[in-house]
């Protein structure tokens, strides 16, 4: 008792600078959890996976899923094939086709790619639709969306609110689908991804440079646009980026572009840009941006497929173009397609 009694008199003589030091350590333990939450959180795959399966239904939402077996068995025999070629060959890969006229392309963390069916529409070829699909799993690949997020401020608030990793991945999956939808990711992130496509199109026998046709494709599409429109609408500018996909694939031994079997199973019309029909929403959003969307205020909702309306509609606004607020269709349910092995076999045999 008497040592006790020793050690409490002595805490409660200590100076102030100690005391001060003391009261410092306590809030530093009270905070170090969420700290380590957000700023070391190791995002497995599964949970990557989890992050990616809400993004992608919100997509699905906003744009529809083309109810065709067929043509998403042949978008997921052209994505398999590269994804099997990747650093991560072993994510439960899915591809899908969105039901818009508008051209575009998502990839959702985990391993969910989506592709519109002007997209498909646009491509003159097979290897075209590789390199947009090559593109997009290097951004899933190299976890470009969760490692942004990871840094992002708008998840820290939100985490120093909670506290908990189910929170977190909640706030995660928010920011997601704002970067996603708005083609956000930064200069590095797009010309690595560029890279990754140009090197899985070569090693999986497709014309290496040919994301670099396609881009050419959007970019004489959006010829006379002011504003930035849809797919790869970020910076780096477009022409920058085709002269370096063409430099990266300087002296590829691969020249196949797959035309004929593209033109047996892709049966849509490109739809001229002015003549992307867009969402309802949108004249009202250019009327009040406000009653859109922004970034730090992205919230889950009960009825998620009209926020994902307000989204689109803002994006058109801001000025990101017909293709980023082009009408979709109704239905979001999944198309599930299996890949066996003796089918995705025989079709890199057509690779040839």
């Amino acid at each position: 008792m008497k040592a006790a009694a020793i050690l409490v008199f002595a805490m409660l003589t200590a100076s102030a600078p100690a005391l001060a030091q003391i009261r410092g350590l306590g809030e530093a333990l009270k905070k170090a959890p969420v700290k380590q939450l957000v700023d070391d959180m190791n995002v497995t795959d599964a949970e990557e996976r989890q992050i990616g399966d809400e993004v992608s239904l919100k997509v699905r939402q906003r744009f529809g899923v083309v109810q065709d077996p067929a043509i998403h068995k042949y978008v997921s025999l052209i994505g398999t094939t590269l994804a099997k070629q990747s650093e991560r060959p072993n994510l439960t890969w899915t591809f899908i086709v969105l039901d818009t006229d508008g051209v575009n392309a998502f990839a959702a963390p985990g391993g969910l790619v989506h592709v519109t069916r002007g997209t498909l529409a646009l491509a003159r070829n097979e290897a075209e639709i590789a390199g947009v699909l090559s593109h997009e799993i290097g951004h899933v690949v190299r976890r470009h969306t969760v490692n942004a997020i990871k840094k992002s401020k708008i998840v820290k608030a939100g985490t120093d609110a909670a506290g908990n990793r189910a929170s977190v991945l909640s706030d995660m999956a928010n920011r997601a689908y704002a970067m996603v939808l708005e083609n956000n990711f930064d200069r590095g992130d797009e010309l690595e991804a560029d890279k990754v496509g140009v090197m899985l199109a070569q090693k999986s026998g497709y014309a290496s440079a040919s994301l670099g046709d396609f881009l050419q494709h959007i970019a004489d599409r959006n010829k006379g646009q002011a504003e930035r429109n849809g797919m790869f609408a970020s910076h780096p500018q477009t022409t920058e980026r085709i002269d370096k996909i063409r430099q990266a694939a300087a002296g590829a031994n691969a020249k196949v572009l797959v035309e004929p079997r593209y033109k047996q199973n892709v049966k849509y019309a490109p739809v001229d840009l002015s003549k992307v029909e867009q969402t309802t929403d949108a004249a009202a959003a250019a009327a009040n941006p406000q009653a859109g969307f922004g970034a730090g205020g992205l919230k889950q909702t009960v009825a998620p497929e009209r926020q994902s309306t307000q989204v689109s509609a803002s994006g058109g606004a801001r000025g990101l173009g017909a293709d980023r607020a082009a009408k979709g269709g109704s239905n979001p349910s999944l198309i599930r397609t299996n890949v066996a092995a003796a089918e995705l076999a025989t079709f890199k045999q057509g690779i040839s």
